[in-house]
């Protein structure tokens, strides 16, 4: 979408990106008051194009993360809202559930850690034998104990997202495609189409907030570092899953490991893998390659991997073994009775933005937002940031008004 110049502002409102946060943010001004004048810039030709679009699809319950955490604050919340979105405009929803899998008795205290911690954080989530988890997925395999949660349901998010676009764009808001921001200035964004005006801007993208981040002398001790998720697509004897099926989450691992997504179309797949990406948009071959990304991206991961915080080594290894489908498959066969059998095919990637703590060389696992007296930027909005996205894009303009009260 090309503007004149008549048109480039100054907005109250510019947001950067057109993924799931910057479509909700967008909403959300707008229900604070419907005089706002707000334009988003997407560099891609359509919304949701990169994270937002490729994700799992998955509707967090809320019972993986620690009540002081703001994903906790908003998991509970948003999965609800993201249901009622969903039902009010017709879009695609399988209310399937997940279990959540003990392969040993060592991992039972954690799956009752999960179930305190969905009890505090007002997830609705239950304990079963093994016996009442066959009794819910007839295919799925644990030992003595299973974490049952009814209110995982998966969805298709570049549906959610295209509906998204179709009211803001009937409400006013200009989503001005194809548009690359090249620098940004302190009431100015310069792009690939020219100059924007605004009055208070939101950077919510994704992959290189960060980078627009620190044009602004924010996101000082922090880099995004990209880590590929590719999932494989199960032959159709698989669709007989009833529900998603993870195992129980390793408490070194930010990632939740290898597991079973039964998604809306009714199909099953395995993933994802978790591995460092050569540079940030790095979904298959050389495409977007980008020399000056590698470098960066290569001396942070050789970091990570000399300090070992978390057990960087282990779970990097781990990792890059689930490039081998076979070990990938011998992961996930884990947590069924049957076996794995047939053609499993390649799904497209996507790219998970991780924010990387450079001082403490850890990676943050919660959302993170930096300000100065002229705009917002989201530096962290890792999963579950969709389901996560209607009470979180409330906080982001919570905290937009608050600073922009300040100055």
């Amino acid at each position: 979408m090309n503007l004149s110049n008549s048109n480039k502002g100054p907005y109250n409102y510019l947001i950067v990106g057109a993924g799931i946060l910057g479509l909700t943010i967008a909403r959300t001004l707008l229900a604070r008051s419907s005089s706002f004048k707000i334009a988003i810039l997407e560099k891609e030709a359509k919304v949701a194009s990169h994270a937002s679009g490729r994700n799992s699809g998955v509707l967090h319950a809320g019972f993986y993360y620690t009540a002081d955490s703001l994903k906790a604050r908003f998991c509970v919340e948003g999965n609800q809202a993201l249901h009622q979105f969903c039902e009010q405009e017709g879009l695609s929803i399988h209310r399937g559930g997940k279990l959540v899998v003990a392969q040993s008795e060592s991992e039972v205290p954690i799956l009752e850690e999960l179930k305190r911690r969905g009890d505090v954080n007002g997830s609705t989530v239950e304990l079963v034998s093994e016996e009442e988890a066959k009794e819910i997925d007839p295919m799925v395999r644990t030992v003595q104990k299973a974490l049952y949660s009814p209110n995982t349901s998966t969805v298709d998010p570049k549906e959610v997202c295209s509906r998204l676009r179709e009211q803001l764009l009937k409400s006013g808001v200009q989503i001005i495609t194809d548009c690359r921001v090249v620098s940004l200035g302190m009431n100015s964004v310069s792009t690939s189409q020219g100059e924007y005006e605004y009055h208070y801007l939101v950077n919510a993208a994704g992959l290189y907030a960060d980078q627009l981040a620190k044009t602004m002398g924010l996101s000082q001790k922090y880099s995004i570092l990209p880590f590929k998720g590719l999932y494989l697509k199960c032959p159709e004897q698989y669709n007989a899953l009833k529900t998603s099926v993870y195992p129980v989450p390793s408490p070194d691992n930010p990632f939740l490991g290898v597991h079973f997504t039964k998604v809306v179309s009714g199909v099953s797949k395995i993933g994802p893998t978790a591995v460092p990406a050569l540079w940030r948009e790095n979904y298959q071959g050389l495409e977007n390659f980008r020399l000056e990304e590698v470098w960066p991206i290569l001396g942070s991961v050789l970091k990570l991997g000399l300090n070992n915080n978390f057990n960087f080594r282990k779970l990097a290894i781990e990792e890059v073994r689930k490039y081998s489908r076979s070990y990938l498959l011998n992961c996930a066969k884990k947590l069924l009775r049957i076996p794995l059998e047939g053609e499993f095919k390649v799904l497209p990637t996507g790219i998970r933005a991780q924010l990387l703590d450079e001082e403490s060389q850890t990676l943050v696992q919660d959302f993170v937002l930096e300000h100065n007296t002229r705009s917002t930027h989201i530096l962290n909005a890792v999963s579950p940031a969709f389901t996560c996205s209607f009470p979180f894009a409330e906080y982001v303009v919570d905290k937009v008004f608050e600073n922009q009260n300040k100055s």
